[in-house]
């Protein structure tokens, strides 16, 4: 306990000016009357989101308090909302003004816990990554300039955009505490590793400032944060709607009010899940996100009611918190505790906070807040031989124009129409050519054998055949765009056309449509089409409707060799006679005379076509030598098979069982009526003890043909890597 006492006071250290400054941000809008009630918010709201997530369940060690993100797109809002109307605003205008900024904080939270309720967590926090980074970055650099007026020392707010124009009451000494400010908490580190940066920072900075206004210099600084002065449309914390016709006001606005809320929803909630994800504990995972919303968007719902603003996950003060030693979520109510006492009982002397040094940390969070994916980025893109810089200049430039967008026309419109920008340039891309390789089939053959006749008729049709492989998906851009890629390469002499899909991720209904009127096209033309993909897939059930099961296969081989069939049925390649004994290759090396020797050891075997001759894990027994006949071995792979190669006349097999004397390794069959000789493992033991010099050739031979087969089965695999 004594740990989390500690981690909570010394993160609510760190929290405390944090929420100051950023309610402050919220409300800079409506001037210095309204500049302490903004710090104000910012602790009402820290405390209202600790103590409302501890109580509906959250035992993390996360504190909560408003973001730069949101109290950004608050502030912009508050700022909208005031120059709607040109004409000059009263107390009471100010008060229908602020009852419909907290009506969106309220609604906007409520919103985020229906995100939570629906589990939209999964999917908001994919949202696109430019957007935000406009967002975030913009926000990064308006509350950077809005902190100029502070840092410059002016007696009144003055708009960043009219601070060149009021330089004339800028007090330099006032600028000089903030500059000490800024480099006391940019380079704490080097100071102490035991004090949060921004305590070392506001440290410096009020003992400079209260040391100048010691020696007589007071006159030549700049105010302090001030009492809560608002009275005039403020009663204490809460919003003094009395008087005011709220249903008329609220009615008034509700296009405006719907329309934030769902902004500052959708702003609230992908915050969150990215400050969860960095806030995170090594190792953590986080199934929560869901949840979170919920409790953020209830919180958020009720510190509305307390004049409060909208609350993220406050990272800085969660580090803070578990670095000193907090481990649950008694640390985070000791946190909202003194975090309330400050907004309390402390708050007429955090009050005498210079806005100046307050102004100053801030900017240095700013700073920080400058999303690294953007920097990164600019750095590849000014990087000479950068790959896809057509690409990251596009994602900056939907990033700028967010930005850009945020701030010079409405902030809430920025929201939407960045994330459809975004969703545009997605499809374009995706609308892109996803072709990965295009070839024909006069020198890619498949791994079935072919007697000389055949080869030939391959050797000059062979190029007849056209394969595409396909990658990503397969949609209504890409589809179209694929359907003029084979419309153009089908002109030319093209019996057949092989689509690839094994690595299509997606099929949708107009690129399955697409498919169908290109395999129509194609039967016009003559072209039969083909495709390659697994059978139990999604995508091969959607175009079960448009493609026989004839036409669709497992891998590129059989459809390969399906082609091939084709071409050669068409050329009516007459098949070739039975290969004598002596003419096998495995006997190259032996005399007539050894290989009558050899015959006498030897027996006839003769099987069927589509006979399997054994199947992987059969106990081995005999090798086989083929002299008429094709036989294909398969292995078995994800509850489907895989042909390794077709055997024919001439070819030896099943020569591991005299070697190693293992279960078979693969399934052989018959692909059409064979015969062959076998010689059994009984029968070579035999040959061993009574003809030696016969085994020793033997095995000399089968050395050979394994030794070409290791050189074929790495030739394959590099083909497989490439």
């Amino acid at each position: 306990m004594r740990s989390e006492f500690i981690a909570g006071l010394v993160s609510s250290t760190v929290a405390i000016p944090l929420a100051m400054a950023f309610g402050m941000f919220a409300f800079v809008s409506l001037g210095d009357e309204y500049f302490a009630y903004g710090a104000m918010a910012g602790l009402i709201s820290a405390v209202v989101a600790g103590v409302i997530s501890v109580l509906l369940g959250d035992r993390s060690t996360r504190v909560y308090a408003p973001r730069i993100t949101t109290t950004f797109f608050l502030g912009l809002l508050l700022y909208t909302l005031l120059h709607r109307d040109p004409a000059h605003l009263g107390a009471t205008d100010i008060s229908a003004l602020l009852l419909v900024f907290f009506a969106i904080v309220l609604l906007g939270g409520l919103l985020q816990a229906l995100f939570g309720l629906l589990r939209l967590g999964t999917l908001i926090k994919f949202a696109p990554q430019p957007v935000m980074a406009g967002f975030q970055n913009m926000a990064a650099v308006l509350l950077f300039l809005v902190q100029l007026g502070n840092v410059l020392g002016f007696d009144r707010n003055i708009g960043f955009t009219r601070v060149l124009g009021a330089m004339g009451e800028a007090k330099p000494l006032c600028t000089v505490v903030a500059v000490v400010t800024f480099l006391a908490m940019w380079h704490a580190r080097r100071i102490t590793t035991k004090v949060p940066p921004l305590l070392v920072g506001l440290g410096c900075g009020i003992v400079l400032y209260y040391a100048l206004v010691a020696i007589g210099l007071g006159d030549l600084l700049g105010p302090v944060i001030g009492e809560l002065t608002a009275s005039a449309a403020m009663r204490t914390v809460l919003v003094d709607f009395s008087g005011l016709a709220m249903a008329q006001s609220l009615e008034h606005s509700v296009t405006v009010i719907l329309s934030g809320a769902l902004a500052l929803a959708i702003i609230a909630s992908i915050d969150a899940l990215l400050c969860a994800k960095l806030a995170s504990q090594p190792g953590e995972l986080r199934a929560g996100d869901d949840r979170l919303l919920i409790r953020l968007g209830i919180a958020n719902a009720v510190s509305a009611g307390f004049g409060g603003i909208t609350n993220g996950i406050n990272i800085g003060p969660s580090l803070v918190n578990r670095a000193f030693g907090g481990k649950s979520f008694v640390s985070v109510l000791v946190n909202a505790g003194v975090v309330l006492l400050a907004a309390t009982v402390l708050f007429p002397l955090l009050a005498y906070i210079p806005r100046a040094v307050l102004s100053a940390t801030i900017m240095v969070i700013a700073i920080q807040h400058i999303e690294p994916w953007t920097k990164q980025l600019a750095v590849r893109l000014i990087t000479p031989g950068t790959p896809q810089r057509g690409a990251i200049a596009l994602d900056l430039g939907v990033s700028l124009f967010v930005s850009v967008l945020s701030i010079t026309i409405n902030i809430v419109l920025a929201v939407f129409i960045g994330i459809a920008l975004a969703v545009l340039l997605f499809v374009v891309r995706m609308s892109r050519s996803n072709i990965r390789r295009l070839y024909r089939c006069d020198t890619v053959r498949s791994r079935r054998y072919r007697d000389p006749a055949e080869l030939e008729v391959l050797r000059q049709a062979g190029s007849s055949v056209l394969v595409i492989e396909l990658q990503g998906a397969l949609f209504f851009g890409s589809a179209e765009r694929l359907s003029q890629i084979v419309d153009c390469e089908t002109e030319a002499d093209t019996t057949a056309l092989l689509l690839e899909m094994r690595r299509v991720t997606e099929v949708d209904s107009t690129g399955a449509r697409i498919l169908g009127e290109l395999d129509a096209a194609l039967k016009i033309r003559g072209v039969k089409l083909a495709l390659i993909l697994s059978s139990r897939t999604e995508t091969a059930a959607r175009l079960a409707d448009v493609f026989q099961g004839d036409r669709l296969f497992p891998d590129i081989d059989r459809a390969i060799e399906w082609a091939e069939d084709e071409l050669v049925v068409s050329a009516r390649a007459a098949p070739s006679e039975a290969l004598p004994l002596d003419r096998v290759p495995l006997l190259d090396d032996f005399d007539a005379q050894q290989v009558e020797r050899l015959r006498g050891w030897l027996e006839p075997v003769s099987w069927s076509a589509g006979d399997v001759i054994f199947r992987s894990g059969d106990p081995g027994s005999a090798l086989y030598l083929v002299t008429r006949g094709r036989a294909s071995i398969h292995i078995r792979h994800d509850g489907g098979d895989i042909r390794l190669i077709t055997f024919a006349a001439g070819a030896v097999f099943g020569e591991l069982a005299l070697l190693d004397r293992g279960p078979r390794s693969a399934t052989v069959t018959a692909d059409e009526d064979m015969q062959g000789f076998g010689l059994s493992e009984a029968a070579f033991a035999v040959l061993c003890r009574e003809q030696p010099d016969i085994a020793i050739k033997l095995l000399q031979a089968l050395g050979r043909e394994l030794s070409v087969r290791i050189r074929y089965a790495n030739l394959t695999i590099q083909q497989l890597e490439t």
